[in-house]
């Protein structure tokens, strides 16, 4: 008896890990922004902008009030001009802090058509406006 409860056990652990995993890489992506206002009439895939990934390394201020992005989704006009000139993402996206804008395809992730929003059940458009 004491070994088919250890076999049983056994056979539920893998179910487990995947329950685990699984739940985990789904909130991951809940509050990825996309970014969609100029990339495709350029010719490129939306951005993919992993907000809770750079949240967690970094407070709100850093890119909201230093690196002036506006508190709504799509609301500040980012170009690559700009970022190459160490401006938005360039500030840190310039090969010492982070990768440089030579890797495109590392944010440009997006599958053609996304529109710019906030992925998820996160409906805000900005601080208090629902």
């Amino acid at each position: 008896m004491q070994a088919t409860i250890h076999i049983t056990k056994l056979r539920l652990l893998p179910v487990a890990m995947l329950l685990l995993v699984g739940s985990a890489a789904v909130r991951a992506e809940f509050g990825d922004i996309v970014l969609n206002n100029v990339s495709e009439q350029q010719g490129m895939r939306p951005v993919i902008f992993q907000h809770w990934f750079h949240r967690i390394r970094f407070q709100c201020r850093v890119c909201h009030n230093e690196l002036k992005f506006e508190m709504r989704v799509g609301a500040t006009q980012v170009t690559m001009d700009q970022i190459s000139q160490g401006r938005f993402c360039g500030a840190c996206h310039n090969g010492e802090i982070a990768w440089t804008v030579e890797n495109c395809d590392l944010c440009h992730t997006g599958k053609p058509g996304l529109t710019t929003k906030i992925q998820g059940g996160h409906e805000t458009k900005g601080p208090g406006i629902w």
